[in-house]
């Protein structure tokens, strides 16, 4: 158990007491001399830390260091990582950190686009602490709710949710690997949030751990940071350490689909007509669209393949009708639809084998690891078939690009823009994603600016003051902490980009939570 009365008075009485020992200590010595006089419990803490010292360090960081940019040894390294099993050991880590002057990188499945859960280039020291043991899933059907903990995945929740049943799930994204701790503090899209909004949209409560070391729920934390949590990042205000969560009706049968069109095959004037109609199809249809290079098979020459992948809340009859009546242009046909259970979709989604059951959601893997830089946009108009072509010609030119289009509308548009710190609501037709991915590390600053490139390029046909960005798609391109105090005009320059004029909450928000900005990214 933790003593939360005056157990922070007492651990700097007794730190301050033997200055010098303290002092010639190691830092991870520290750490736990801090932790052992914190807890009443006799927890044997140096089980559940890691060192480079340590042979299972090197495993334990690269667990689910999903961007492999991040895993190569010239990348810097936290002093230690710290694996808490309970919330209480959490408290103890943030009251220890902020003693010992070292800073804190949360980590729950490792996505963060840029690493910053696990690195750092501005703080040193730092610390990792990994949620990645605080994963349990309790799943109440008769409220329709889950509790479920930071470091368990999007794959574990759908998994345990199926248990329950076949006709609930959540809104949360395609990737199994990803972690609820911070997909859900960034806001969170998927196949369901054109029907039900961002998995943040679905969160009644959550646990955090403050910078005095306390665990607060939604009634103690108060509504203005329940609000900041909820697509503000929860990393910039404490350690989440679970959510709960509202799950949404699914129906018994779903019904996906992929289909393929090239440029050959008039590629370019269906994905103008997509831009025209996406945002007002059925709810029950998400309808994304994937572009990447390829080559012919017919000719070997170089061409752009558009990829349509859908996923409807329904069977394959009514989707035809749907698809007949809003999009008859891309001439879906029976022969290319699939009826599944909700659970089966999801494994559809994430690309796993045909044959996969639903366990291979509690694999917390990244089937696709790889080097990679991904960058975000929302547009508010068709982008010109003419802007398409001139995007084709640099996809001519780099064979490891991508573009993904996701649709908005539906619930997206009834939303309020300052229901939460995301955003992006109504106004915006669709989000863009361009990635890059490559296996060479040798190779990374070219891919790099490849990325910008294609950034660069869209510039004219995305929105604009401010060019929007997408906190889950974290971009340090846009602007970063590069010291300690950064100011709010400094930081406005990226904040405004994420967050819009809901950045000005977010800083007053930051303000009363946290003074002297401990949790700084």
């Amino acid at each position: 158990m933790l003593r939360l009365d005056s157990s922070i008075v007492s651990v700097l009485v007794i730190l301050l007491s033997f200055p010098f020992f303290i002092a010639s200590l190691p830092i991870q010595d520290k750490f736990l001399k801090c932790l052992s006089l914190y807890s009443e419990s006799s927890f044997p803490f140096s089980t559940i830390l890691y060192t480079p010292n340590n042979s299972l360090f090197t495993n334990v960081l690269l667990s689910t260091a999903q961007n492999l940019r991040f895993a190569l040894p010239s990348v810097p390294k936290p002093e230690f990582i710290f694996t808490p099993l309970q919330e209480s050991h959490v408290q103890t880590a943030v009251v220890c950190s902020k003693q010992l002057g070292v800073q804190i990188r949360v980590r729950s499945g490792g996505h963060d686009f840029e690493g910053l859960s696990y690195t750092s280039v501005i703080d040193t020291p730092f610390i990792v602490v990994d949620l990645g043991k605080l994963r349990s899933i309790s799943v109440d059907i008769k409220r329709k709710s889950a509790w479920a903990q930071a470091g368990a995945t999007v794959g574990e929740l759908h998994y345990r949710i199926s248990e329950k049943s076949k006709n609930l799930g959540f809104p949360a994204g395609a990737c199994p690997s990803v972690g609820l701790g911070g997909h859900l503090s960034g806001g969170g899209y998927g196949p369901l949030f054109r029907k039900y909004g961002l998995s943040a949209d679905n969160v009644i409560d959550a646990r955090i751990v403050d910078v005095q070391g306390r665990l607060l729920d939604r009634k103690a934390m108060g509504e203005d940071l329940f609000w900041a949590i909820r697509g503000g990042g929860g990393a910039s205000f404490g350690i989440i350490t679970a959510w709960k969560v509202k799950l949404v009706p699914v129906p018994s049968t779903v019904t996906v689909f992929r289909v393929f069109r090239f440029l050959e095959q008039g590629a370019t004037k269906l994905l103008y007509r997509w831009q025209q109609v996406a945002n007002k199809f059925d709810v029950d249809l998400y309808l994304v669209v994937g572009i990447r290079p390829a080559i012919t098979s017919d000719t070997g020459k170089k061409t752009v393949r558009t990829i349509y992948s859908g996923l409807f809340l329904g069977d394959t009859s009514r989707l035809l009708e749907v698809m007949q009546k809003s999009f008859p242009e891309l001439g879906l046909a029976r022969k290319d639809c699939f009826e599944m259970d909700w659970i089966g979709s999801v494994l559809y989604e994430a690309f796993f084998p045909t044959n996969s059951t639903p366990e291979v959601l509690l694999q917390r893997k990244n089937l696709f690891p790889a080097y990679t830089k991904s960058k975000s946009d929302f547009a508010q108009s068709p982008i010109s078939e003419t802007a398409l072509k001139g995007l084709w010609k640099i996809f001519f030119q780099e064979d490891k690009l991508a573009t993904l289009l996701i649709p908005y509308g539906g619930m997206m548009d009834k939303i309020s823009k300052s229901e939460i710190p995301f955003p992006h609501r109504k106004g915006n037709l669709f989000m863009l994603e361009y990635a890059t991915n490559w296996n060479d590390p040798s190779e990374s600053a070219t891919q790099i600016d490849w990325a910008r490139k294609v950034y660069e390029y869209m510039r004219p046909y995305v929105s604009k003051n401010p060019r929007e960005a997408y906190l889950n798609h974290r971009d340090i391109d846009l602007g970063m902490n590069e010291k300690a105090n950064t100011s709010i005009e400094e930081a406005r320059v990226w904040g405004a980009k994420y967050f819009k004029g809901n950045f000005n909450r977010l800083v007053k928000v930051k303000t009363r939570v946290d003074p002297e900005n401990f949790f700084s990214w």
